[in-house]
């Protein structure tokens, strides 16, 4: 079953005066979109308003984004200057980024750089990856390494340099290993809940204001194939 996050229900990873970090559910979409559905970014200001009984509206910022049926860990600033400065992190690639997939298929190697060039199509929300450069495709890494093997599933770990559209979902379904629920890419069958066995597991990178350095972890899913790793 499907848990819609709410203000009263928000996986809180990390707080702070100028920053919070949530864990993102199936289905939460970070920022508003065309389908007029409750953005997490609305829900964590209806938690901050209720929790420190602000009167007005709440800032909060949206630093960076995941896929809707994705799973795993969102920064919002709490305050401009953490937001202007969050900002430069994520665009200066300046942050360390981890995440895990669960695929069908073993990938070719235990473990490898991916590198493809990636043309975006709009009309189908997808990303298509290439050997080569073509036109309008932008140059994508990773590194990705098994970490488990289930049930005929095979968990990966992925580090990205490069923060493309759909880039993981792309390129694992390049090599013949589409993500888990993924039917955008390859995935034979849906997912239970929606979504896609996809999870920003981990975030690395230097607080915007006290410069301390933050490591943040999300625990998976509540799924019977995530809790199996």
């Amino acid at each position: 079953m499907k848990i819609v996050s709410t203000k009263d229900n928000l996986q809180i990873l990390h707080e702070d005066n100028h920053i919070i970090v949530v864990n993102k559910r199936v289905g939460d979409i970070v920022q508003g979109d065309k389908t007029g559905d409750k953005p997490l970014s609305d829900i964590v200001k209806e938690y901050l308003k209720d929790k420190y009984q602000k009167p007005g509206d709440v800032f909060l910022g949206v630093v960076h984004r995941l896929d809707r049926p994705t799973t795993g860990i969102v920064v919002f600033a709490k305050t401009s200057k953490a937001l202007t400065r969050l900002n430069d992190l994520f665009k200066n690639r300046e942050t360390q980024k981890t995440y895990w997939a669960i695929v069908k298929n073993r990938p070719p190697q235990e473990s490898g750089t991916l590198e493809h060039f990636l043309v975006r199509h709009e009309k189908s929300n997808t990303s298509k990856a290439h050997i080569k450069e073509v036109g309008n495709s932008k140059k994508a890494v990773l590194d990705y390494k098994i970490i488990a093997s289930l049930n005929n599933y095979y968990v990966l770990e992925i580090d990205l340099h490069t923060g493309r559209h759909h880039q993981i979902r792309a390129q694992l379904a390049a090599i013949g290993c589409p993500i888990k629920g993924d039917l955008k890419y390859g995935s034979d069958r849906s997912n239970p809940d929606g979504g896609i066995s996809l999870h920003a597991r981990q975030l690395a990178f230097t607080h915007p204001v006290s410069k301390e350095n933050l490591v943040i972890t999300a625990p998976v899913p509540d799924d019977a194939l995530w809790r199996a790793i």
